[in-house]
């Protein structure tokens, strides 16, 4: 049992960090739409093809898109705080009741 316990806390970990630099990741493209970066630099296009995918299924699905202001990174950082508080809390929860 406590292989699998630590095998649990250990996805727990990984999903929590790769969960935050997506966050990071999501911060820096919303901040480089308020200026006009070069579309060809690598580090841009990274950005915008980590993220793009994720925003645009929010934008297909729900009008995000009030006065020309894009909500869709705002929702995709509640569900960041939804799965770090629930899935990766509770990962470590059951992990720490198989000790």
């Amino acid at each position: 049992m406590i292989i699998l316990s630590n095998f649990l806390i250990a996805i727990a970990k990984v999903l929590d960090i790769v969960l935050t630099i997506f966050m990071w990741i999501v911060i820096a493209r919303a901040v480089l739409s308020w200026v006009s970066p070069d579309p060809y630099n690598p580090i841009v296009r990274f950005i915008h093809k980590v993220t793009e995918p994720v925003l645009y299924q929010i934008r297909r699905r729900i009008p995000v898109n009030f006065g020309g202001i894009d909500f869709s990174p705002i929702i995709v950082f509640l569900a960041i705080i939804f799965l770090q508080r629930f899935v990766v809390h509770s990962l470590y929860g059951l992990a720490q009741t198989m000790h």
